[in-house]
């Protein structure tokens, strides 16, 4: 057999499952992500299965980045015996034990020494790396291996990974790059992507390889729209969004709009009705989660983009304006929700879960949705069959008119609006220029993370552009 080669634990049947394998040589290894599927992916109790793959010869763990559809089966890997390193950027360390410790609470234990002892042994294998350094991580028997994090743009923290692999007597190393999850352009928070040098191989993902993305430019004032539209019904604006990564974009836009209409007032560009009003809109987050990420997102501002730290030595707080409420304990959320429903305030609310099937943005639902006043506004994507894929399809004149919501059906008569311009993927044009890179072009590329018309069109588009600039390229789909 020919090294370095590679085989797939998930990622390949759809775009969740993340965790690909690089054997180096018949007895050394590295892993890739270590993800769960969720959604239509994934099997009955994929959450609590045993790995599924031998862990004996993996020399580290190197994590892209910290959504559960990369770390979901970290938990797995350590029952399994895994003690090596879990290689990752210096936010991602910050963030990973946050996330495993909410999913080990939700789906393990929640039994305080159990997730004391459990956060103490994560904690103790967390590598931080620096961004753009090598990193030797192997060097044995004629072979060296080492690697290199670069940003990926998707959310904080994440990173595509190069590994440079050479072998004694060998002219020059063969390159191999995971994207891991590449983002969308003009991301305000986070810096923008740069594609790789070169790669002799290259892991993709495909997300949105069979389309392109609306121009982001302007959904910040359709947001604001509906806002002035919401504050003109006396209604609440109800955003299901997800803990980490859209929380806080979301909340980073809500202040530059608030920021603006106090500069706006000054000026006397709008009246003092309008900015009055503004003023005392309440932004309220309310998921225990995403709070301690938000933290965490504001302890790790060095890692902002130049635009988000440019407006931190202005004195804005980006993430903790004077208008964001931040909701912890349940009793509290439930008084929220009940004096919200009772009074008709305006206010903003975000809350998980991003796609409605549980969480706090439930109770909101069940107390807001038969009320034309209120706004549903949906800013990610919706699985089938979920209840937030329902409630989005009762906007575009389906059939539905209710949801199940923990058992109970809801009716739906308040306005839903799905705003496009905040996907975390790059779309077919990013993906391609990825793969085109800086220096040279892929040779090899793999497509994983993604639906399998997704896959296809890219790997159509792939060849046709590499053809246009005169480059061969091999791309492959795994089984």
């Amino acid at each position: 057999m020919e090294y370095p080669f590679l085989s797939h634990h998930g990622g390949t049947r759809g775009v969740t499952g993340s965790c690909h394998q690089l054997h180096l040589d018949p007895h050394t290894s590295l892993l890739v992500d270590c993800g769960l599927e969720q959604g239509s992916d994934a099997a009955p109790g994929a959450e609590s299965a045993p790995l599924g793959f031998s862990i004996e010869g993996i020399q580290a763990l190197i994590v892209t980045h910290v959504h559960l559809d990369h770390v979901g089966r970290i938990p797995a890997l350590l029952a399994a015996g895994y003690r090596g390193p879990i290689l990752c950027s210096e936010p991602s360390a910050k963030l990973l034990p946050l996330v495993l410790e909410d999913a080990y609470r939700l789906v393990v234990s929640s039994e305080p020494a159990q997730v004391a002892r459990y956060l103490a042994l994560l904690e103790s294998l967390v590598t931080p790396l620096p961004f753009a350094q090598w990193h030797n991580l192997v060097e044995a028997d004629g072979l060296v291996c080492r690697i290199r994090l670069q940003r990926a743009g998707h959310l904080l923290g994440s990173a595509y990974v190069e590994c440079d692999v050479q072998r004694t007597g060998q002219d020059g190393s063969s390159r191999i790059v995971f994207s891991g999850d590449l983002g969308a352009p003009n991301n305000p928070l986070l810096r923008p992507v740069q594609p790789p040098e070169r790669a002799d191989l290259l892991v993709l993902e495909s997300t949105y390889g069979d389309r392109l993305h609306p121009d982001r430019s302007e959904r910040q004032q359709r947001l604001e729209a509906a806002i002035d539209r919401a504050l003109t019904d006396q209604g609440t604006i109800l955003i299901p969004a997800f803990s980490l990564g859209r929380t806080q974009e979301l909340l980073y836009e809500l202040e530059d709009i608030l920021h603006r209409k106090g500069l706006l007032s000054a000026e006397g560009e709008i009246t003092g009705n309008d900015a009055l009003i503004w003023s005392r809109l309440p932004i309220i987050l309310d998921s225990p989660l995403a709070l301690r990420i938000t933290q965490a997102y504001r302890e790790l501002h060095r890692f902002w983009s130049d635009e988000a730290r440019q407006r931190l030595s202005e004195g804005r707080k980006p993430l903790a304006f004077e208008q964001l409420l931040c909701i912890d304990g349940h009793a509290k959320h439930q008084q929220v929700v009940n004096y919200l429903k009772s009074t008709g305030r305006p206010a903003i609310v975000i809350a998980g879960n991003g796609m409605c099937s549980g969480g706090r943005i439930v109770n909101y639902l069940k107390a807001m949705l038969g009320d034309s006043r209120h706004e549903v506004i949906f800013v990610g994507y919706q699985g089938r069959g979920t209840p937030g894929a329902v409630i989005q399809g009762s906007a575009v004149g389906s059939e539905y008119a209710w949801v199940e919501l923990d058992g109970e059906r809801i009716e739906i008569h308040a306005k839903v609006m799905t705003l496009g311009g905040y996907s975390a993927h790059a779309d077919q044009q990013g993906l391609i220029r990825f793969a085109l890179g800086r220096a040279s072009a892929a040779k090899q590329v793999v497509l994983v993370h993604g639906e399998r018309e997704s896959k296809s069109v890219l790997a159509k588009a792939l060849a046709h552009r590499f053809a246009q600039l005169g480059n061969e390229v091999s791309v492959t789909v795994p089984p």
